[in-house]
C-alpha cells in the first residue's frame, strides 16, 4: 500500500534518497537562517523589540541545518547539490513573495511593509513546515535514527508559527489588518503552486535514485496534483487564518541547543 509512511521509509532506507532529502532540507534551512540573520540586522527602529525574535528564528533554522547535516555524516555522506527545481526558498522568491535576496544584501534599514512582507512569508512557509514534521514526527518519532532530531525541529516549527500568529496579529492592530489579509492570501496562492512543483521535482529525483516503476510515479504525481486541488479550492484558507496562540512570545528566548544524534 502507498502512504505517506512507506514512502518515507523508503527514502529513509536508501543512502541516495537519504542524501537528496536531507540536503534538500539542509539547504533550505541555511537560507531560513541567513535570512533571518540579515532581517534582524535591518529592522527599523519602530519595530526593534522584534530583533531579538527573529534573530532567536534564525538559530533556530541555522541549528535544523545542522541537524541535516549530521544526520548526513552520520551515515557517511556528503550533501548532494540540490536541483534548482527543488529550492523551494528561490522559487518563492521568483514569484515575488517574501524578501528579495538583493534586498536583504543591502545595508539598507528595511521598512514596516517589509517586515510585514517577512512575516506574512514566514507565517505561509511555517505552516507548510509545522505540518510536515508533525506527520514525520507521527510515522517517526521514535525512529532510532531520526526521531530525536525531527522531533526537535517540529518543536521549533510549532514556536515559529505561533510566533508569526502573535505578530501579525499586532500588527492588524496598529492598522496593517486589511494588507496582512491580502498579503496572507496572495502569498498562500503563490506558495501552493510553489510547493506542487518542488513535490513533483523532488518525487521525480526519488523515483529515479529508487528505480519506481511508471505506475508507481505517476500515482504519487496525481496525488500531488489532488493535494494542489484541493488546497487551490479550500485548504488555502487554513494558512492565512490568524489566532493568538495560547503559549505567548514562543520565541522569547535564546534557541535550544542541537541533540547529540
Amino acid at each position: 500500500m502507498l502512504s505517506a509512511r512507506s514512502l518515507f521509509q523508503e527514502i529513509l532506507d536508501d543512502d541516495r534518497s537519504f542524501r537528496l532529502f536531507c540536503s534538500i532540507a539542509a539547504s533550505g534551512e541555511a537560507q531560513g537562517g541567513w535570512e533571518n540573520g540579515r532581517i534582524a540586522a535591518l529592522v527599523p527602529e519602530s519595530l526593534r523589540y522584534l530583533a531579538p525574535k527573529i534573530t532567536r528564528h534564525g538559530a533556530d533554522e541555522d541549528k535544523h541545518g545542522r541537524i541535516f547535516r549530521a544526520l548526513l555524516r552520520k551515515r557517511g555522506l556528503e550533501p548532494a547539490e540540490v536541483p534548482p527545481e527543488a529550492d523551494y526558498t528561490m522559487l518563492l522568491e521568483r514569484r515575488g513573495i517574501g524578501l528579495t535576496h538583493t534586498k536583504l544584501r543591502r545595508d539598507e534599514t528595511l521598512t514596516e511593509d517589509d517586515i510585514l512582507v517577512y512575516l506574512v512569508h514566514s507565517r505561509i512557509t511555517e505552516q507548510r513546515a509545522a505540518d510536515q514534521m508533525e506527520m514525520l514526527v507521527r510515522y517517526f518519532g521514535d525512529h532510532p535514527e531520526v526521531g530525536k532530531a525531527i522531533r526537535m525541529i517540529s518543536a521549533d516549527e510549532d514556536n515559529h508559527l505561533a510566533y508569526c500568529h502573535e505578530e501579525l496579529l499586532l500588527l492588524a492592530r496598529r492598522g496593517h489588518g486589511r494588507t496582512v489579509q491580502r498579503a496572507l492570501r496572495e502569498c498562500a496562492l503563490a506558495e501552493i503552486q510553489v510547493y506542487r512543483e518542488v513535490s513533483l521535482a523532488v518525487m521525480d529525483r526519488m523515483g529515479r535514485l529508487l528505480g519506481w516503476p511508471a505506475p508507481k510515479a505517476a500515482l504519487l504525481a496525481a496525488g500531488i496534483h489532488a493535494v494542489y486541488g484541493y488546497e487551490r479550492l479550500a485548504g488555502w484558507h487554513r494558512m492565512v487564518g490568524l489566532t493568538m496562540p495560547e503559549r505567548r512570545d514562543p520565541l522569547g528566548g535564546p534557541a535550544t541547543p542541537a541533540p547529540a544524534l
